[in-house]
């Protein structure tokens, strides 16, 4: 049987990937955290997508797998950053740019209405929304590790920001099969 405790975090400190170990309230610890949730939020959204939402699901899989890369990256010091690898445990510029293209083939498919849009048109759409507040507490607890430690690279509070609009993105598509949505039901003018 394999033991998942260990006993090391009873004194309030975990284990960094690479560089030691960290109060479990250190900021390091709060934004590789916070991206863990997002990426457990995007898997209950991955579960609901049916068998018409293959394209959907393949898409939040690579989203949780990315996500992974720049928990990778966070839950490591700044002074052992050499020993991680582009693509696998460190966010690279590539990763941010190919996010855009996927966003924008989310957004052909739907039309924004004038107000803004409140979660909850559908179980999927709503999933996705909690997951994109999600990433966005993942992106805030990154700056303010940026403002405490910096940051070895910008390219992952990129990503994040890119990944919390393709997220919402998805949410919208998840929405078009309920037009009421968009035609005022579940919404509130963003004029007032």
């Amino acid at each position: 049987m394999t033991r998942i405790y260990t006993r090391k975090g009873d004194d309030g400190t975990t284990g960094l990937w690479y560089g030691g170990r960290v109060p479990k309230t250190d900021a390091r610890t709060e934004a590789y955290g916070s991206i863990d949730e997002a990426s457990a939020a995007l898997g209950v959204g991955r579960s609901l997508c049916g068998p018409d939402d293959s394209e959907l699901a393949a898409d939040l899989l690579r989203l949780q797998r990315e996500l992974f890369v720049a928990g990778a990256e966070l839950a490591t010091a700044p002074a052992a950053q050499g020993r991680l690898e582009d693509g696998v445990s460190r966010v690279t510029d590539a990763m941010v740019d190919a996010l855009e293209p996927l966003i924008d083939r989310y957004m052909d498919q739907v039309d924004l209405p004038p107000h803004f849009v409140i979660a909850g048109g559908t179980t999927l759409s709503a999933q996705l929304d909690v997951a994109r507040t999600a990433i966005r507490r993942a992106e805030r607890r990154v700056v303010a590790l940026k403002e405490t430690e910096g940051l070895a690279s910008p390219a992952v509070l990129r990503y994040l920001n890119r990944a919390s609009d393709l997220a919402f993105a998805m949410a919208r598509v998840a929405d078009v099969d309920e037009p009421e949505l968009f035609e005022g039901r579940g919404a509130e003018r963003a004029d007032g």
